[in-house]
């Protein structure tokens, strides 16, 4: 897998051209069948983290600090955790059904017989792709995160969307919009290489195409998971204002 990896980044930047016009149309597709399920996902399971959070702070009597605290869950890990598990589940298994029905149907070695190389056709542009919308993906969920809380805090909380939107403020950095943009970005990328490794090693039919779309999917949540904390950990000790409510 680190191996797939060293290839797809050395010979993306070696000749970088030739596969931008498929890395295009990945991108539309992933943008078409993430929007949606991407957005919902944010909207339901964020309202719930605000409900929780409004319920919290309502015993501290702190309904006030909702906007410091939306900052620290919406911004820093429920946006990001989303956009990886919506990726993984509907792109990540689509590129290694793909991918493991040609390496059964034997299409990669043709390929290769003919002189072409199928990393660069159909690895690539799929791995860059996932990785930049990840990060673009990141953008929509984080917002609409900020409108779950907005309203949330007028249904629930007793307090105003001013004290909601100046406590976020007061809290929000540079280093957590931009962290969040490139943690997202990392978790696409190893998304398209796991799962792309899968089904380039595909093998024994159809049944075996299936169980590599299960542990591709699996392992990408995995790695999502572990990504998340250690990103987290290094970014909150390189910035300790992070650790700092305001």
């Amino acid at each position: 897998m680190c191996q797939l990896l060293g290839q797809v980044i050395y010979s993306a930047v070696r000749n970088p051209r030739g596969y931008w016009g498929d890395t295009l149309e990945e991108m539309y597709s992933l943008l078409r069948l993430c929007f949606w399920p991407a957005t919902l996902s944010m909207a339901g399971f964020g309202f719930l983290i605000c409900v929780m959070g409004v319920g919290l702070l309502t015993l501290l009597g702190a309904n006030n600090r909702m906007g410091a605290f939306w900052v620290m869950a919406d911004i820093r890990e429920i946006a990001a955790f989303m956009v990886g598990m919506v990726v993984a589940g509907v792109i990540g298994t689509s590129i290694t059904a793909d991918l493991g029905a040609r390496k059964v149907r034997e299409e990669l070695d043709a390929l290769k017989v003919l002189g072409m190389d199928p990393i660069r056709m159909l690895v690539i542009p799929r791995v860059i792709a996932t990785a930049v919308m990840c990060a673009l993906l990141n953008c929509l969920t984080s917002f609409v995160g900020v409108l779950v809380g907005l309203l949330a805090v007028r249904a629930l909380a007793g307090t105003t969307n001013g004290a909601y939107i100046d406590s976020m403020s007061h809290n929000l950095y540079a280093a957590d919009v931009w962290g969040a943009e490139l943690k997202t970005l990392l978790a696409g990328l190893l998304i398209g290489v796991i799962c792309s490794y899968k089904g380039l090693n595909a093998g024994g039919g159809p049944e075996g195409v299936g169980r590599a779309v299960n542990q591709a999917v699996v392992t990408s949540f995995a790695m999502v998971w572990v990504l998340n904390f250690f990103f987290n950990a290094i970014a909150q000790g390189l910035n300790p204002n992070l650790l700092t409510q305001r």
